[in-house]
């Protein structure tokens, strides 16, 4: 039997998207999955509000060629927003089951559960072999629907996620808490009842919907201790829903600029580089960093600038420019989820 291989870029690249730089997948449609034709079964708009879903029957006729494919395989649809403004950019059904026809020449059947937070216009884009899941899935684009069916959704009372990291920035090796809270987004007040939430870290943000689950007291708030190790991962909200979740709020936590730097010599003739060794905290690859000289007072300017390494290193270089002392430090500006940063001020004297 040909083995198939799960894809989770389209989940990824709606929740995480652009604010981690998630590349679009590759590839190309399944040559033996055609799509003739699509139905959305509702003629008039999904009216939904606060938390609740819709669900909302779709139906795709198709033609599968590979004659070996399973009679009970099932289809998904992936609905992409065309029209008004929200989080959320696509919709996915739950699994098609075939209910007229064969498996090489047949009609399949399923809902898409639709959200508040779905605002908006959403046509039928798009099918794919199997069942949504996040890292699970076909190594194909998906197929295209010819003139795909548009729903219309009116949603009202959506939520709004926030978090409140405490502390903030967190301190390299200490653990934290983020507080979540998920409230009306109209009237600015909790919904009134204690909500289920997932709050999930690192891959499991985008690979494994439906825990660990959490419960808010009636102001919309949870509270969740981290471990140290975890603030190097993302850290996600999301709210319920099937077979992904309806909204969802992401971050990275905040970490403190904590620089270090050391000339290798203290005195240097005049007109001379002396490499200035420096470290920074939690090792941002990549930030930059820069070699600043005091002049007159009070007015400090860049003299050198590196890049930080892997080791979280880097290497400036300083050149005295007259005899004398000479006094310097390196700045570090806020990069990623770094805050900007000083070194404690050095002297080079030239001689």
């Amino acid at each position: 039997m040909r083995m198939r291989r799960v894809v989770a870029a389209l989940l990824t690249a709606s929740l995480v998207g652009v604010a981690l730089g998630v590349p679009a997948a590759q590839a190309a449609p399944d040559p033996d999955l055609t799509v003739t034709a699509a139905r959305i079964i509702r003629t008039t708009p999904v009216a939904v509000t606060g938390l609740n879903t819709v669900p909302v029957t779709v139906e795709v006729d198709a033609k599968y060629a590979w004659a070996d494919a399973n009679p009970g395989m099932t289809l998904w649809a992936i609905l992409h927003r065309t029209a008004g403004t929200g989080q959320l950019q696509d919709l996915y059904t739950m699994p098609l089951t075939r209910y007229e026809g064969t498996t090489q020449n047949g009609k399949w059947r399923g809902v898409v559960n639709v959200p508040s937070t779905a605002n908006g216009k959403f046509q039928l884009t798009d099918v794919m072999v199997g069942s949504f899941w996040p890292g699970s899935g076909d190594m194909t684009d998906p197929t295209p629907v010819p003139n795909g069916p548009v729903l219309t959704v009116n949603g009202t009372n959506l939520p709004k996620l926030t978090a409140q990291v405490l502390p903030d920035p967190v301190p390299f090796g200490k653990g934290y808490s983020i507080r979540w809270t998920v409230i009306n987004g109209s009237t600015g007040k909790p919904y009134g009842t204690k909500l289920k939430v997932w709050l999930p870290i690192d891959n499991g943000c985008v690979e494994q919907f439906g825990g660990p689950t959490y419960l808010t007291d009636t102001k919309g708030s949870v509270t969740k201790a981290y471990p140290a190790a975890a603030a190097d991962a993302l850290n996600c909200l999301q709210i319920p829903a099937q077979p992904s979740p309806s909204a969802f709020l992401s971050l990275f936590v905040r970490r403190p600029g904590i620089v270090s730097a050391t000339p290798s010599k203290t005195s240097a003739p005049v007109g001379s580089i002396v490499p200035v060794e420096g470290k920074v905290g939690g090792a941002p690859q990549g930030c930059a960093v820069n070699l600043q000289r005091l002049y007159g007072k009070t007015a400090w300017r860049t003299v050198s600038t590196a890049k930080v390494r892997q080791s979280g290193r880097f290497t400036l270089s300083a050149q005295p420019a007259y005899k004398g002392n000479i006094y310097y430090r390196v700045s570090f500006p806020a990069c990623y989820g770094y805050l900007a940063g000083l070194s404690k001020m050095f002297v080079i004297s030239g001689t």
